[in-house]
């Protein structure tokens, strides 16, 4: 059992243009019992990230922009010393970098000179997944094997994307297992299948609990590893997305202490 809930900032995107709508419906979801936001679309939006924590809601990481992250590290962390937020990373490579093994090799390099600049000042980065990153890449390893044995355990962390990993065909209980003591932050994130139309059938995200993942056994595992938070992430939402992030609170509730 898990105590506090908490959101990603992207999916209630449609409210945060404006910061008095965003500042409602940060209210909204506070009311809802979300108590903790992984935050998104905040480099040049400080204010944004002012007004979560205003609202009561700790900021316990940030999706942020990797050039930001590694070109400003001062004042990136200058901002999450605002919000008293300790872990930020990026929400995924580019194209390039996973092109080759020697083009990763070399990101998780830079990665590395970065995480270890940030420690000195208590801040550990972290990296978010998507279903690419289960893609082979150096013969038998995927991405995600190459990250697991380079990034440093000691400065970095991973937030764990459970939808993304379940799309890619992934046992999500069995990779957290596999990643004890190297999660900080787990997305709580739901796919089914949808017929787009002429039998194109494809995954698409909706609300946690209205979808394929297996949560009895993600839960588990995560609360075995001492996963520290669980936010929920819906990329597109099935309805508007405070009603969608309602209904994945409403689930949730049956693994919360």
């Amino acid at each position: 059992m898990f105590k506090n809930l908490g959101f990603q900032l992207y999916t209630m995107r449609e409210y945060i243009k404006d910061l008095d709508v965003a500042d409602a419906a940060l209210k909204k979801l506070r009311n809802l019992g979300y108590t903790e936001c992984h935050g998104a679309c905040v480099e040049d939006n400080a204010a944004l990230g002012d007004l979560v924590v205003k609202n009561g809601i700790d900021m316990v990481g940030t999706n942020y922009s990797w050039w930001h992250i590694k070109n400003k590290p001062e004042e990136t962390m200058e901002m999450h010393e605002r919000w008293n937020c300790k872990l930020l990373g990026p929400g995924a490579i580019s194209g390039e970098e996973m092109k080759s093994i020697d083009a990763l090799n070399e990101f998780i390099y830079d990665f590395n000179k970065t995480a270890e600049l940030y420690a000195k000042r208590g801040f550990k980065l972290t990296y978010h997944n998507h279903s690419f990153e289960f893609m082979r890449i150096d013969g038998y390893k995927t991405i995600m094997d190459v990250f697991m044995e380079k990034m440093d355990k000691d400065t970095s962390s991973f937030v764990l994307d459970t939808g993304w990993a379940a799309v890619a065909g992934v046992d999500v209980a069995e990779l957290i297992e596999k990643l004890e003591g190297r999660i900080d932050i787990l997305h709580l994130k739901d796919f089914t299948i949808k017929n787009k139309g002429n039998w194109d059938f494809r995954p698409d995200t909706v609300e946690v609990g209205y979808g394929n993942v297996s949560w009895d056994r993600i839960i588990a595992a995560a609360e075995k590893i001492g996963v520290k938070h669980y936010c929920v992430e819906q990329d597109y939402c099935s309805y508007d997305s405070i009603k969608s992030l309602s209904m994945s609170a409403e689930f949730l509730k049956k693994y919360m202490a």
